[in-house]
């Protein structure tokens, strides 16, 4: 975008040093600028839109599930990519509908939230789909073990749901997936690899793990001829 240069945010009343950085940052940040410019409502679209270039992701998918959805940015991405897909998407934060997305406003780890996601899929997943992140207390290993927490949930639950040959993508921290997910990824799926996307910002400490070619039970295998 051309033009003006780089904007500058006076210091208001009631508005602290920090929240001044942040509204400057957004301002001059030309993924927010070409997010509302396209019509997506965050600019983490554009973390999807760069993964699934690299990897594919949400080719030939028909049924996705967006866990951690609000406010809604993967869901789009999703929708425009495979239009025909079932997307589903659930948040502990409200979510403006989305044409052709289902979407749950509650606790992904309630009890009863795997199998009302399963139910409004009809069928196995293609691919999980995982920006969750737990909220920060300030204390970084706390932090950090909250976040994987979430993750190892969405990891399981993928498992639990995926079609033989699916696909997983979380959002984890600096470092990556710990050894023990990335182990349980690498039994489950036949590739596991980490990647930041370029609208993903330098300083944040956040990566995504993507796990493709689910390798499946033996009861989900189709009964062989004769």
């Amino acid at each position: 975008m051309r033009g003006g240069g780089r904007q500058r945010v006076r210091t208001a009343r009631n508005r602290t040093a920090a929240s001044t950085r942040w509204l400057e940052r957004q301002l001059n940040d030309p993924y927010v600028r070409r997010a509302k410019a396209e019509g997506y409502r965050s600019r983490a679209a554009y973390k999807l839109l760069e993964l699934d270039e690299k990897f594919g992701l949400l080719k030939g998918a028909r049924r996705i599930v967006d866990l951690g959805v609000a406010p809604g940015g993967w869901a789009q991405v999703a929708r425009k990519r495979v239009p025909a897909a079932n997307v589903v998407g659930i948040d502990l934060l409200p979510t403006d509908p989305i044409d052709g997305v289902t979407l749950f406003q509650m606790d992904f780890t309630a009890e009863d939230a795997p199998e009302r996601l399963r139910d409004a899929l009809g069928g196995p997943a293609d691919l999980v789909m995982s920006d969750m992140a737990a909220n920060t207390v300030g204390h970084a290993q706390t932090d950090h073990l909250r976040t994987m927490a979430l993750v190892e949930a969405a990891a399981w639950f993928a498992i639990e749901t995926l079609r033989p040959g699916g696909g997983f993508i979380a959002k984890v921290l600096a470092g990556g997936a710990d050894n023990d997910l990335v182990a349980l990824l690498k039994r489950e799926f036949t590739t596991v690899k980490h990647a930041k996307p370029p609208a993903s910002r330098k300083e944040s400490s956040e990566w995504y793990v993507i796990a493709q070619g689910f390798k499946g039970r033996a009861d989900d295998a189709p009964p062989a001829d004769g």
